[in-house]
């Protein structure tokens, strides 16, 4: 006996040690005592202009949690939005808040979703660093330049004589238009058309100008991308060209564009962090994430991701060139995802 006890008191104490050491490098919400560690996979899609937000949240957090993968993909709000109500990604990044008939979608697929605001971004109107030609735009100048009736205009100054019926006092200049923007897939299209035309095109419809269906759209003659590095280099890379892509991007592009600023009724204004938050210019949106409640509740890595996006991560908003969620605002964005309170709470018409 006493021979046998000398061979198995050191593999006892050996395998008390290994029981007894703290695994947290896969497991961020690992219990004090001694919860296994989360592993798995999170996919995440939607918006191109969240997803710097949610990638610098993925480094952080799978650095502290080795077991988790967490995927994340850009392709657009509005096609983010179709693979998550078929339930095909776990979260879904969004410039913009979820349409009626993508509740519809989830709901018809028994999809329940948890909507969650994460920071504020506002939309930039860029031109070329070598264009002196333009500074500020009004939402009629914009509405001219690229709206449904602006279809075939090749020239800034083609658009003048509507511009002009619109109450514009801008003066284009007589120089080609070369237009590098969103395509309809993407949530930064949607919010411009929301922003920027809205008032117009329903006098524009009341008056016979244009159709309902017009309305809801830009005119389809232009370069249309859903990555934003795209129209950064189309912008760029014409001396009178135009388009829009999200402030962060046009912030990180620094002097390869030009941020035009914008006069929606109360005079010109440029678009910074400060301008953004205060909602003085005109073009700020807020930004979401959309989580699937079901799959949060069955796969840990889902809520541990959320919880720490919310938490630790959350400061990613400022560092990656966004702008954050005031107190108050990010205090309701976290009760909602305590609670797990599902449906939309600033859903738009589709």
């Amino acid at each position: 006996m006493r021979p046998l006890l000398a061979i198995l008191l050191p593999l006892f104490l050996f395998a008390a040690a290994c029981g007894d050491g703290d695994d947290t490098s896969g497991n961020a919400d690992a219990s004090e005592d001694g919860g296994d560690a989360i592993s798995g996979e999170v996919n995440v899609t939607g918006s191109s202009t969240v997803e710097p937000i949610s990638v610098a949240v993925a480094e952080l957090f799978q650095e502290s949690n080795g077991d988790v993968t967490v995927n994340v993909d850009g392709p657009g709000t509005g096609d983010g939005f179709e693979q998550f109500c078929n339930g095909e990604a776990d979260i879904t990044d969004a410039s913009r808040p979820i349409e009626q008939e993508e509740i519809d979608a989830c709901q018809q697929n028994g999809v329940e979703f948890i909507e969650l605001k994460v920071a504020f971004d506002g939309i930039s109107v860029l031109t070329s660093a070598e264009n002196d030609a333009v500074e500020c735009l009004t939402f009629a100048d914009l509405y001219a330049l690229t709206g449904p009736e602006s279809e075939g205009f090749g020239n800034w100054s083609d658009a003048q004589a509507l511009a002009d019926e619109l109450g514009s006092t801008t003066e284009f200049p007589d120089a080609p238009l070369d237009i590098t923007a969103p395509g309809e897939e993407s949530g930064t299209y949607d919010s411009f058309i929301e922003l920027v035309y809205g008032d117009i095109t329903e006098e524009r419809v009341t008056a016979g100008s244009i159709t309902e269906d017009q309305a809801e759209t830009t005119r389809p003659d232009y370069q249309a991308s859903a990555d934003d590095n795209v129209i950064i280099e189309g912008v760029g890379g014409s001396d009178s060209s135009l388009g829009w892509v999200g402030f962060a991007f046009a912030e990180e592009a620094g002097d390869t564009v030009k941020e035009l600023e914008v006069d929606g009724g109360d005079g010109c204004v440029a678009p910074s962090g400060e301008t953004i938050a205060d909602g003085s210019y005109p073009l700020s949106r807020p930004l979401f994430i959309y989580v699937d409640a079901q799959k949060a509740q069955d796969n840990a890595a889902v809520g541990a991701y959320v919880d720490f996006y919310l938490g630790e991560g959350i400061g990613s908003v400022e560092e990656v060139g966004y702008v954050a969620l005031p107190d108050d605002q990010l205090a309701e964005t976290t009760t909602a995802w305590e609670d797990r309170t599902t449906g939309a709470r600033e859903a738009t018409a589709g």
